[in-house]
């Protein structure tokens, strides 16, 4: 009786287990990955002062928002992490926070704020950093 009911188990087990469905992935996901990859490429480039990567991922508009920085510095250490992402359109608007380190001068300073990288076309590219710009060197408290 018991090798019965343990057999019955194990089919049924296997017959539960066995072949999944496969869900299709929804273009909003696509899009969102794509982002996510697009944002980590730019933040990467910016901080080894890659300008060629910068405009090949950004518009005009875009590239001149991520190099607005006038401020020099000897390094940059930057974290995104993605919170929220819109998609109107032809637009797609990827809320991040971060965080930033600046090394000028042989000085240390460090920064967060909130940001909305605006972008558009196929692939992704930024057209617009809105909101706290994580490519421009903080204002120094006196």
């Amino acid at each position: 009786m018991k090798k019965v009911l343990l057999l019955l188990f194990v089919g049924v087990l296997l017959v539960s287990c066995g072949k999944k469905e496969v869900k299709q992935v929804s273009q909003e996901s696509k899009l969102t990955q794509e982002a996510f990859t697009l944002t980590e490429t730019v933040k990467n480039a910016f901080m080894v002062k890659d300008n060629i990567t910068l405009k090949k991922s950004s518009t005009e508009e875009g590239y001149r928002d991520i190099t607005t920085n006038t401020r020099e510095y000897e390094r940059v250490e930057l974290t995104f992490t993605p919170r929220w992402v819109d998609i109107e359109g032809n637009q797609l608007h990827l809320n991040i926070s971060w965080k930033s380190t600046w090394v000028a001068s042989g000085r240390s300073t460090e920064e967060r704020g909130m940001a909305v990288f605006v972008m558009e076309g196929i692939p992704l590219k930024i057209s617009k950093v809105l909101r706290g710009n994580p490519f421009v060197f903080p204002v120094q408290q006196q």
